[in-house]
């Protein structure tokens, strides 16, 4: 494939005048992201009105450029399965890519898989073939061959054409508010994500008390700043279990914090004492300053009943509406719809109950619940042999 190698500053803000002049820009990225605290990007590959090109990131002082490019107005920036590519852009310039479209998202609003790789969606939808050759390559080793960024170049020389495909699809199902909605809260979620602390997110804080919960917020914050300045991954300076443990355990005591196994490795060792300095902190905090408690998201057998028969349900009516179910909603979402209708007044309606969901989903399962619909077989043989009707 004939493409533009952009390794100088002077090429790549050249390149980006260009593309002022494109309507829809496809790129995608190649980094390694397995030894460092962010992802590190090597490669940029961009599909727009002049042609094909491959910026060179590893022999680039910055490309800043770019990522200013993709935010300007006048064009429609598409991606598949592009968070990296989203927190690239937004961790650069704190803006985002202009009207993104993200093509996997787009197939679940239309019922393919979700989330579908890149290659099944090109095969399925544009009749093309996409090599898996190179899925293992250390992006970083430079020279690149020809092999390389071939493989790298197809992964947006058809973006366009899947675009098509699916825009015409969303079109013909009457969707387009529907994606662009789903686009803009996807790009929220992401956003926050990266502008927020995150470690209530931790597994296993749930019913904690709330000075145990101070303790993994003081240890989480440590690792976070331990890990920026090392360029290490978190999880290398501390696991996410060990520090559960310790916020459990709330001692400041280093031989206590030591006798916890897994506490014995040389890199964990030198950190004890600042371990041991964050948890003190956390207790020596007022009870007013403690995280509040997380809830444990239980709930009686009664709600787990309901919500494993509508999980059933979401299934079928998303088979009918064509929409891919993991795309409207989790098995949490359906428990928190199940207990909204069962106390209404308890919490603003969640993410089933709102918008677009609602309309596919949120209102039928109402209707299910209030006995008004009924699900049954309908063909124990059919590829979907359940049916939903009145009563």
């Amino acid at each position: 494939m004939q493409y533009e190698n952009i390794t100088t500053d002077s090429q790549l803000r050249e390149f980006c005048k260009k593309l002022s002049d494109s309507k829809l820009i496809g790129f995608d990225t190649e980094f390694v992201s397995e030894d460092s605290y962010r992802p590190h990007l090597c490669l940029i590959q961009v599909a727009c009105a002049h042609g094909l090109a491959v910026i060179d990131t590893i022999a680039l002082p910055e490309v800043g450029a770019f990522w200013e490019a993709i935010t300007q107005p006048g064009h429609r920036t598409i991606v598949h399965a592009g968070r990296e590519e989203f927190r690239f852009c937004w961790q650069a310039t704190g803006k985002r890519p202009n009207d993104l479209f993200d093509t996997q998202i787009a197939a679940g609003m239309i019922g393919m898989e979700y989330p579908a790789a890149y290659g099944s969606l090109m095969s399925k939808l544009v009749g093309k073939t996409i090599p898996k050759g190179e899925t293992r390559t250390n992006w970083r080793n430079r020279p690149l061959s020809e092999r390389q960024i071939d493989y790298a170049l197809k992964d947006v020389v058809y973006l366009e054409d899947l675009y098509q495909t699916l825009t015409s699809k969303i079109e013909a199902l009457g969707r387009a508010t529907w994606v662009q909605d789903e686009f803009q809260a996807w790009q929220d979620l992401v956003e926050e994500a990266e502008s927020s602390e995150r470690w209530h997110r931790l597994g296993g804080l749930s019913n904690m008390s709330r000075r145990s919960l101070a303790v993994a917020r003081s240890l989480w914050q440590w690792r976070e700043r331990t890990a920026q300045s090392r360029n290490s991954p978190p999880r290398r300076v501390l696991r996410d279990d060990l520090l559960v443990e310790l916020a459990k355990r709330k001692t400041a005591d280093p031989k206590r914090i030591r006798a916890l196994r897994g506490m014995d490795h040389r890199g964990v060792q030198k950190s004890l004492p600042e371990i041991a300095a964050c948890i003190q902190e956390a207790l020596a905090i007022s009870d007013d300053d403690c995280p509040a408690s997380i809830r444990s998201g239980k709930s009686n057998q009664q709600a787990n009943l309901l919500s494993q028969f509508l999980t059933v349900a979401l299934s079928s009516i998303c088979r009918d509406a064509k929409i891919a179910p993991s795309i409207v909603g989790t098995v949490q979402d359906m428990r928190d719809l199940v207990a909204y209708h069962l106390k209404p007044d308890s919490a603003a309606p969640p993410k089933l109950a709102s918008g677009w969901r609602a309309e596919i989903v949120g209102n039928v399962i109402e209707q299910l619940m209030h006995g008004q619909l009924a699900m049954h077989v309908t063909s124990p043989q059919a590829e979907q042999p359940l049916g939903i009707s009145p009563r």
